[in-house]
């Protein structure tokens, strides 16, 4: 209820002309709620169609950790190059073929007829043997070996470098456990929402900005459909530079954790999943942080003096928010979040100063214009008055101009005016102005017999 009266009052400062009543205003509200969720529901159906896509796209980063955990432990000058790929083919033969005798391997290895394969599957064989010894005979022990040259250095390289031969280790992660029955059908539901809040953001951000900001005038309007633009690219962005960055690296982190403490990574698919789309979504989402600041700095709510001095506070606040968004307790996830939060919010100081730049421009123009365009309307005037010719003066100007030509200077009195009904010679009221209708108060002159 809090953040819905400070939306209603950010609705209400955008446009003060626009006064409206609270139940209109919870009206609006139900309207934009109703677009979003059809909006979203379009949006899941058809992505629904496209969940094992979606859900391999997910996968990516568990497979791209277990590769990088791999290959780092792959000797890079082994006589035959290894790959993760070769490796996993190899070690599945060896495993399979570890319960065999040597004549029953020999013919198992013949069969699948790929001597590079089978010189993998061998070398796995005898570096499981070298490791099982101290360290300090591991070599030795492969010297003395009756082997061919090139498969005995293959094993020395591996053994310096120590990749894991044990299948268990890598968990339950190539094939994640469901431990519900629905629990699989619920996380392509899961998989299916999210992926409609990506490709139908544009939409749920025009509908919030239409609730927060009505009555957009033509100029408005057309600036919030390139905000939109730039609103969804930051959002695709972030989430980006969260699924090919963050999360790998997350990800590793906890599975180099959990193997060093002997722990096997049994990692549940629903738990996962809801860890990736959750931290995806976040790094989005705080990626908007420069189009929801210049929103306010539109509506005057922020100014480029207010965050340049507060710039401090913003950063800490930055730190808080990160720490809190962020699925993973660790600093460098934290860390990964804050600094492209607190690059961003600089950019956002810039703009703030730019724009403050360009109106106080527009607003000096603005008014050197008005001035000259009042200079031009009195020279005009001026101009108009002087090719009018002499003017008509009044009576007051020529009994002025008639006295200063007499010598009168005004200080001496002034003789008694005439009746004005003596003008023509008579005092009487007949004898007026000729035509001059008497006033009701006087008697008619009597007419003549």
């Amino acid at each position: 209820m809090y953040l819905l009266k400070k939306v209603i009052q950010l609705r209400e400062k955008s446009h003060p002309e626009h006064e409206k009543p609270f139940l209109e205003h919870l009206d609006d509200l139900r309207v934009m709620i109703t677009r979003i969720v059809i909006t979203l529901i379009i949006a899941m159906i058809v992505c629904f169609a496209y969940n094992n896509e979606i859900m391999a796209f997910f996968r990516k980063p568990v497979d791209e950790v277990m590769r990088k955990q791999l290959e780092a432990t792959l000797p890079e000058n082994a006589p035959k190059p290894l790959t993760t790929d070769l490796w996993k083919k190899a070690l599945k033969v060896e495993t399979s073929i570890s319960s065999l005798n040597p004549p029953e391997r020999e013919i198992f290895l013949k069969t699948l007829n790929d001597p590079n394969l089978a010189f993998h599957a061998n070398s796995i064989s005898l570096l499981r043997a070298a490791m099982a010894l101290p360290e300090a005979q591991r070599e030795s022990f492969i010297n003395a070996l009756e082997q061919d040259p090139i498969l005995k250095n293959q094993v020395i390289s591996l053994i310096k470098t120590h990749p894991k031969t044990e299948t268990h280790t890598q968990g339950n992660l190539n094939m994640m456990s469901a431990l519900k029955p629905t629990e699989g059908f619920m996380l392509s539901m899961k998989l299916s929402f999210v992926a409609g809040i990506v490709v139908s953001f544009p939409l749920l951000l025009l509908f919030i900005l239409q609730f927060i900001l009505p009555g957009l005038h033509s100029h408005e309007k057309r600036v919030l459909w390139p905000s939109m633009t730039i609103g969804f690219g930051l959002f695709l962005a972030g989430s980006a530079f969260a699924y090919y960055l963050v999360l790998p690296k997350a990800l590793l982190f906890f599975y180099t954790w959990s193997g060093d403490m002997g722990i096997s990574n049994d990692w549940r698919i629903g738990e996962y999943i809801s860890f990736a789309t959750q931290f995806t979504l976040l790094f989005g989402l705080s990626f908007e942080l420069p189009v929801v600041v210049m929103v306010f700095v539109k509506l005057g709510l922020l100014t480029y003096d207010t965050m340049s001095k507060t710039r401090s506070y913003a950063i800490l606040a930055i730190f808080i928010a990160a720490a809190i968004l962020t699925p993973t307790p660790d600093i460098p996830t934290m860390l990964l979040m804050a600094t492209p939060m607190i690059i961003l919010y600089e950019i956002c100081i810039w703009l703030a100063h730019f724009d403050q730049k360009k109106n106080r421009v527009k607003e000096e123009s603005e008014a050197r214009e008005r001035i000259e365009r009042i200079l031009a309307n009195e020279e005009k005037r001026k101009h108009e008055q002087a090719t009018a010719g002499p003017t008509h003066h009044s009576g007051d100007d020529h009994h002025d101009s008639d006295a200063h030509r007499s010598g009168d200077d005004g200080w001496h009195e002034e003789p008694p005016q005439a009746d004005p009904y003596t003008a023509y010679g008579s005092a009487t009221p007949e004898a007026r102005f000729p035509g001059e209708i008497p006033s009701p108060e006087e008697p008619a002159p009597p007419k003549e017999p």
